[in-house]
């Protein structure tokens, strides 16, 4: 499989970069408030800003579902959701630095040809940043916030263990944080123990975890898990990119 060229992206997002470091300067975000991202190459994080904002909702709201989260290491999950998480979020992850014109394009696709709102079109460095440090909001100053600190994350951290944290703080249903969470949950196993169907059952969740997860029988889910599963087998270089990261 032909792997694109990232140039232009680099070229563009470096020159937004520049300009937006004098944005957050103005907004009065100090050096001192930034997230250490460097941390994280070899510390796992205690919390995220999404997982302290369900808490705190339930807090005030005790018939919410119980916070579950589950830290497991790289080698403790299954090749699948690897594949699955990659085939339903973000083709170009392992080639792009941290940001895919492809991906954007394609949610645009998916949204006319399926006749709904575009899906996120956010790659996983992104929305790793996003979970770990920001809020849902789409204003300006945050998104700027994600930009910088996706840019961190590309610099500072290899595929493999953005993957990982990615994979153990995004969100698989109400109050369901990271694949061990995920698959105790759902499937009464260990995140290590899942096979394909499974994988591709609980990746399709990730756009909308409140709603669309293992369980639910709607149309628009159904059909997206087998769009992933199908994704996911004919992306065969798939394979290799996960075999690379396990002897990583």
């Amino acid at each position: 499989m032909e792997i694109p060229s990232s140039r232009p992206a680099r070229v563009a997002s470096s020159v937004l970069v520049a300009g937006f470091v004098g944005v957050l300067v103005g907004t009065g975000l100090t050096v001192a408030r930034w997230p250490a991202v460097s941390e994280l190459a070899d510390r796992n994080p205690e919390t995220t800003a999404f997982i302290d904002r369900y808490a705190a909702r339930r807090a005030e709201n005790p018939d919410l579902p119980p916070l579950r989260w589950q830290w497991v290491p790289w080698s403790r999950i299954s090749v699948h959701l690897g594949r699955a998480a990659v085939a339903a979020e973000d083709m170009e992850f392992f080639w792009h630095e941290g940001f895919s014109e492809a991906e954007i394009r394609a949610a645009i696709r998916d949204a006319i040809r399926e006749r709904r709102p575009p899906r996120g079109a956010s790659t996983i460095t992104q929305q790793t940043a996003k979970n770990l440090w920001l809020s849902p909001s789409r204003s300006p100053t945050r998104k700027l916030k994600e930009l910088l600190l996706t840019r961190q994350l590309e610099r500072t951290l290899g595929k493999r263990r953005i993957l990982e944290i990615y994979l153990n703080v995004a969100e698989f249903g109400p109050g369901i944080y990271g694949v061990e969470a995920a698959a105790r949950h759902y499937y009464g196993k260990s995140a290590a123990s899942l096979g394909e169907w499974e994988a591709a059952q609980l990746a399709a969740g990730l756009p909308r975890p409140s709603r669309w997860h293992p369980g639910v029988a709607t149309t628009a889910y159904t059909r997206y898990v087998n769009q992933v599963l199908g994704r996911m087998r004919q992306a065969g270089f798939l394979w290799s990119y996960m075999r690379g990261m396990a002897g990583a």
